[in-house]
């Protein structure tokens, strides 16, 4: 199958065939508002195992389970009252929860990567909730690319990063967050954030009593997105950059670098614009031959965390 042939516009007969596929252990590609997920049968270990196998992904590194309903999340996982509340005010949506597994739970081991927890979230993007109660059973979607590299927010991007591995990649167009989902636990009530995404710690902070944390460098890898250097182009990326030097690209922020910019995530320094930007620059920068790729500073604050986490792993030693 050639990488184009296996992309499809979003209908009900391209719903229906993509669940069909899911069914049958095969790997499709769906959009959510966060980026393209990598899907699978979340209840089949070969389904799951294909997901590892397409991605070049550490099997350590939890996937994220995606369901329909709240109902359905508390069928697999066990919530405590302030998971609950947020659960209540953020879903559907770019969140996604880190809970206990239910003794009974039938989602693969190997999608919670042999923990005692399951990720959870249930997307706002209509077609990817419709494709889930097509399917009839949970979902398990990191991001669909190669592991490590960037983040797909176009079924393009899929198409080029994964190709046929795919059975069937559904384009709706780009991804309205464009970064993923933040991943979050609740234990004793106190909300810690694993990795920051399209819902901030302002956003949480009202539904606990505590301060919301977030997790250190040296935790352990609990949640998906937690590896040190991840979602990295293929040249090296220098951060907090104020110039440009010889054969770089620069990615301003906001006025005030015009005269030497290759490019710009917000010339107005709108957070959600450039959040929404940043998966999608980095791959066409990532086309062209660039010695690194260098970007201004971003206030790290509200949306800029999660722009700084990104930026920050994808500047890492490569392992």
């Amino acid at each position: 199958m050639s990488e184009k042939s296996n992309v499809k516009p979003i209908t009900e007969q391209s719903i229906r065939e993509a669940a069909l596929l899911l069914r049958e252990a095969k790997l499709v590609s769906f959009p959510t508002e966060t980026v393209y997920g990598l899907g699978a049968d979340a209840t089949n270990d070969v389904a799951v195992a294909k997901i590892f196998e397409a991605k070049g992904r550490p099997s350590f590194n939890p996937l994220i389970v995606h369901v329909p309903s709240i109902e359905i999340a508390k069928s697999l996982v066990k919530f405590n009252d302030t998971a609950l509340k947020i659960a209540a005010a953020f879903w559907p949506g770019p969140l996604t929860m880190v809970l206990p597994r239910r003794d009974n739970c039938p989602i693969s081991r190997l999608a919670s990567a042999g923990l005692d927890t399951l990720a959870v979230r249930i997307p706002s993007t209509a077609s990817a909730r419709r494709l889930l109660e097509e399917t009839e059973r949970p979902v398990a979607a990191p991001s669909a690319n190669p592991s490590g590299q960037i983040s797909p927010t176009s079924a393009q991007h899929v198409a080029q990063g994964l190709g046929s591995k795919v059975a069937l990649i559904l384009d709706g167009g780009d991804c309205a967050v464009g970064v993923e989902s933040t991943v979050i636990s609740t234990t004793g009530g106190v909300i810690t954030i694993l990795r920051p995404g399209g819902v901030t710690d302002e956003d949480l902070a009202p539904y606990s009593q505590h301060p919301v944390q977030f997790a250190g460098e040296d935790s352990s890898i609990t949640s998906p997105g937690m590896l040190l250097s991840h979602y990295a182009p293929d040249c090296p990326v220098r951060l907090m950059a104020t110039d440009k030097k010889e054969g770089e690209a620069f990615v301003g922020f906001g006025p005030g670098t015009a005269e030497f910019e290759t490019t710009n995530l917000s010339a107005s320094a709108d957070l959600r614009e450039a959040t929404a930007r940043l998966f999608s620059l980095m791959h066409d920068l990532n086309k062209n031959q660039y010695k690194a790729i260098a970007f201004a500073p971003i206030p790290n604050s509200g949306l800029g965390v999660a722009i700084n986490d990104r930026l920050k792993r994808a500047a890492a030693p490569r392992g």
